[in-house]
């Protein structure tokens, strides 16, 4: 079954006129296409079922565009999300009227601000806009505060608290949204707990309400800048931690510990940590439990900090070396969430609020 003669005149025409990107709307059967002088509508007049005709305009499409009539190929469905598209063919996947083709070149590591412009014409998608909002010359480019507006307005129908926390902390990359949009995350974080992770990812220095510094930073200060000069990186890390920033970022963590909504929370806040502190672990991450951190962290301190700081230089350590081993023993083998995952939690979350709270007040507790 062939094209209607007319739609076919059409289609050859839009991609004789070198579009930017095509898209079909299948409920109303209709071709739009993106060209340099704005948006043009060919609306199709099907001679058999509407998937019939559909799949007959898309082969037209991929003839002309890649040589390919069976359509869409199916190699690149497979390499679809793995992003292992040629730099050179995205223009040509975004002409081709298929959602896959669109999410192929979002996923490619080649894809520019312009590309992602177009991209974003012919798909708007949350998932596509996190994809593209992760590429820098996209989040850095015009595209950038487009994406992130509509993830924002979008973050309030997300219901899975892991793009909760991946939203925003893309959107809260530099540049993409202005002081009263932070405000608003942070106000709404009291409710969704993930915002804050979100937070604590992308302004670990830089979090709103920051308190007082540490006392210990008006006590050890002196020793602390000296050593910290001299290359110590232990000091240097107590320096950012009792600063009003550390202060305000261990008070986040807090607030998450206290009722984290599932494992990925619970997981990714454990890594952000490790990440935060890791000055003290320049080996690198471990797999371990609490206890383990707790005993390899004694077995390091040493001589390495006074007596008056070594509570919080231990504490540090302990910090720098979480991740999935500290909860394991709990979480391996459940897929609990909720209340039922904290009282599972608990036996593991109390002692780690107690070192997070050594580092805050220099007593444990909350």
């Amino acid at each position: 079954m062939n094209l209607a003669p007319e739609d076919a005149l059409r289609l050859n025409v839009l991609l004789a006129n070198q579009p930017e990107a095509i898209r079909i709307h299948e409920s109303s059967m209709t071709v739009f296409g993106l060209t340099a002088g704005g948006e043009v509508q060919l609306r199709l007049n099907p001679t058999c079922r509407d998937d019939q005709y559909l799949k007959r305009v898309r082969e037209l499409l991929s003839g002309h565009v890649l040589g390919s009539p069976g359509g869409y190929p199916v190699y690149l469905q497979r390499w679809t999300r793995m992003g292992q598209m040629r730099d050179q063919s995205l223009e040509q996947l975004l002409l081709l009227g298929e959602p896959e083709a669109v999410v192929a070149a979002v996923c490619a590591p080649g894809l520019s601000d312009e590309l992602a412009r177009r991209a974003w014409w012919a798909m708007e998608d949350a998932e596509n806009a996190r994809r593209m909002l992760a590429r820098e010359p996209v989040a850095g480019g015009a595209m950038g505060p487009v994406l992130a507006r509509y993830l924002a307005e979008h973050l309030a129908f997300e219901t899975e608290p892991d793009k909760m926390m991946e939203t925003v902390r893309l959107i809260l990359q530099p540049g993409l949204v202005d002081a009263a949009m932070r405000a608003e995350l942070w106000k709404k974080a009291q409710r969704k707990t993930a915002y804050y992770v979100g937070f604590m990812a992308a302004l670990p220095d830089d979090l709103p309400e920051q308190p007082a510094p540490h006392p210990a930073l008006a006590e050890q200060g002196d020793y602390l800048h000296a050593a910290a000069a001299a290359g110590d990186a232990l000091a240097l890390q107590l320096l950012r931690t009792y600063a009003p920033a550390g202060q305000a970022y261990l008070a986040t963590a807090l607030r998450v510990l206290h009722k984290p909504p599932n494992q990925d929370v619970v997981i990714t806040l454990l890594d952000i940590l490790a990440g935060q502190f890791a000055g003290v672990r320049p080996e690198g991450a471990v797999d371990l439990t609490l206890a383990e951190l707790v005993e390899e962290a004694d077995a390091w301190l040493g001589e390495r900090a006074p007596a008056a700081l070594r509570p919080a230089a231990r504490a540090a350590r302990v910090l720098s070396g979480l991740g999935y081993g500290v909860v394991r023993p709990v979480l391996s083998g459940t897929t609990a969430i909720g209340s039922l995952m904290r009282r599972k939690l608990e036996p593991v979350l109390a002692p780690l609020i107690a070192e997070i709270a050594v580092l805050r007040d220099g007593s444990p507790g909350d």
